[in-house]
């Protein structure tokens, strides 16, 4: 497993900078779309979890509004989604910047999702598995439900990853992500209780 890591290691660094030289047209056409709908940054970083529980900053293009409310009324999540942001999300073109965290070895091309800061107090030992391998743009429990399965599905098929991390996985998961991209399937963002919330309600603290 160690020489397939470090083997999977370099070819992330080869297809990173090979993604980013073929999309940079693209990068640049989506950099000047959101600048030109609404204020703020074109890039959206937010502090995550990564191998070992290391703390990075994981890069997206910004698809919703900077505002959080209007005239003294908070708005939710699905009113700040800029018409360009629903595109991106829908394409998943919004987690093209990610290219950047594989470049500086936060991320992987497949692992595990790179989940919020504030879930980690809550992790079981058995879940705090899923960090012991590099964060992924992708990964098993994306292509097997993505947006659409509950915590306990998504950290067993984390967890499932970490223990059977091999060459032909990492092809299979990449060519499940090319077709569900392609079809657009699982894309709908299913409301599902922050994790954190959710272990609080259940007295798992």
């Amino acid at each position: 497993m160690k020489t397939y890591l470090f083997v999977k290691r370099a070819m992330d660094i080869f297809f990173a900078l090979f993604l980013l030289l073929v999309a940079s047209p693209i990068m640049l056409a989506v950099a000047v779309a959101i600048k030109l709908e609404s204020d703020g940054p074109v890039i959206f970083t937010q502090p995550r979890c990564g191998k070992n529980g290391a703390i990075f900053n994981v890069y997206k293009f910004r698809t919703m509004i900077c505002e959080t409310e209007r005239n003294g009324v908070p708005l939710r999540d699905s009113e700040r989604v800029t018409r360009v942001g629903r595109f991106l999300r829908k394409t998943s073109i919004d987690e093209l910047p990610q290219l950047f965290n594989i470049l500086r070895g936060e991320m992987s091309f497949i692992g595990p999702r790179p989940l919020l800061t504030n879930y980690l107090p809550y992790y079981t030992d058995v879940e705090m598995k899923r960090h012991s391998v590099l964060p992924g743009i992708t990964g098993w429990a994306q292509v097997n439900g993505r947006n659409s399965i509950s915590w306990e599905a998504k950290f067993k098929y984390d967890l499932e990853y970490v223990d059977k991390v091999s060459f032909k996985l990492d092809l299979l998961i990449g060519m499940l992500t090319i077709y569900k991209i392609l079809t657009m399937a699982d894309i709908e963002r299913v409301h599902i209780i922050d994790f954190d919330i959710e272990r609080r309600s259940a007295g798992n603290i």
